[in-house]
């Protein structure tokens, strides 16, 4: 006796169905308004974690005996 195929459906993510549920109810140029205004907030993020990190490597070089010749 030979075993059914199983069919194999993949469950949507959580992020997928937001994304569906966007496209239902808004319209394609909200839509891109939306994604890059987020696009802008996660640089901005980026941006700020790149200045903390400069300024810890600034302030390590400070706290470095001076060297004299």
């Amino acid at each position: 006796m030979q075993a059914a195929p199983i069919r194999a459906t993949a469950i949507p993510s959580f992020t997928d169905v937001l994304r569906t549920v966007e496209s239902v109810l808004l319209r394609g140029g909200q839509r891109t308004a939306r994604r890059n205004a987020w696009t802008s907030v996660l640089e901005d993020r980026r941006r700020a974690r790149d200045r903390v990190e400069a300024q810890r490597a600034l302030d390590r070089f400070n706290r470095l005996p001076a060297v004299r010749p």
